[in-house]
């Protein structure tokens, strides 16, 4: 099945803005794409979310899907509830997948907490971390949890990669690999998402490893940054 799921080492990792330079990739390479977002909190009803943001960068030819919303900018579970709202349960979201599967040649399932629905569906998950200081502690407990659930770690992409990157931004593009037990599949640059639209998808392949449908190369991107 070729479904995908995109999490984060936590929050404010960048896993919106990798998900759309992850379909806007596709794209060029001329895939069909389907995104989901099983959960959206934090948004009112009719404010774009997370799913409108993806197919503004990479382009309206995404297709776009939300299973639920609530309106608390909590997780989803926490959300659910104190919005008296049933949660979106696993096997709901690995539905889903397999729907959009069915039509789409990529199914880019994006958020926090979905190891559950993962292994149902039998997706790989990509990782989106942090590039600086603590970024490898975070990033070992994500991926041995996702371990322990018989889940594969696709590999790692930095959700923001800085102009000027620190020492320790630079020694974890070789320790990130080490600690996922994954390869680093690309770094997105800080910013990224400002960028006018068609300026995105004109850049995201080079940010994103020839696994990904891009062009960028690891070895020579921490060669650069030594």
């Amino acid at each position: 099945m070729p479904v995908l799921v995109v999490t984060g080492t936590g929050t404010e990792v960048g896993k919106t803005v990798v998900t759309a330079a992850l379909a806007a990739a596709a794209r060029a390479a001329s895939r069909t794409v389907a995104v989901l977002k099983p959960a959206q909190t934090g948004v009112a009803p009719g404010e774009p979310g997370d799913v409108a943001e993806v197919r503004r960068l990479a382009g309206g030819a995404v297709t776009g899907e939300e299973l639920a919303r609530f309106p608390e900018p909590l997780a989803p579970g926490t959300a659910a509830a104190r919005a008296g709202l049933s949660p979106v349960r696993p096997p709901e979201i690995a539905q889903a997948a397999a729907r959009l599967a069915e039509s789409h040649d990529l199914v880019l399932v994006e958020g926090a907490t979905l190891a559950d629905a993962a292994r149902l569906i039998a997706a790989p998950v990509l990782l989106v971390a942090q590039a600086g200081l603590g970024t490898l502690n975070t990033t070992a407990l994500t991926a041995e949890a996702l371990r322990a659930r018989g889940l594969r770690c696709r590999g790692v992409v930095i959700g923001s990669w800085p102009a000027a990157p620190d020492l320790a931004m630079r020694c974890n593009l070789a320790d990130l690999p080490e600690v996922a037990g994954a390869p680093l599949l690309g770094a997105v640059p800080e910013g990224a998402g400002s960028l006018p639209p068609e300026a995105f998808r004109t850049a995201a392949p080079t940010w994103l490893a020839p696994e990904l449908a891009g062009t960028w190369d690891a070895a020579g991107f921490a060669a650069a940054h030594r």
